[in-house]
């Protein structure tokens, strides 16, 4: 392999923009809910989801997965109830959630945007049963 191909940098490896999550926070409807956006590129070690929660939605109180969690509030308000109490959610707050952290998230008035970031998740594979009496 020449030293010029060796150096080549796959287009997938490159830095890029992504995407204006403020943008895409005011392009959502209203009543959007759920991921809006979500990272796609193929080879990754992160996971990244634009949510969407309509105004007065709640996201019921539960166990976080095993994989801490950064939540940035793009826009609109909520707040996020733990286990020992609450907190009021604005633009521009970024939030820590511990892995196996409990939390509910219940957006305000004007909804909630937010930008999620975690390690990614391994896809499940699943197997075929060894012989019986294994």
């Amino acid at each position: 392999m020449d030293r010029e191909a060796e150096m080549a940098v796959p287009a997938e490896s490159e830095p890029r923009l992504l995407i204006n999550t403020g943008r895409a926070a005011e392009a959502a409807r209203d009543d959007a809910a759920g991921a809006i956006w979500k990272l796609e590129t193929a080879e990754r070690h992160l996971d990244a989801n634009v949510i969407a929660l309509p105004a007065g939605t709640i996201i019921q109180k539960h166990w976080g997965p095993d994989l801490d969690v950064m939540m940035h509030v793009i826009a609109g308000s909520g707040r996020l109830t733990t286990e020992s109490g609450y907190v009021d959610l604005n633009p521009g707050d970024l939030i820590w959630l511990p892995r196996r952290s409990q939390r509910q998230i219940t957006a305000g008035r004007a909804g909630l945007r937010y930008l999620t970031v975690h390690p990614r998740r391994q896809s499940l594979v699943l197997e075929p049963p060894g012989p019986r009496g294994s």
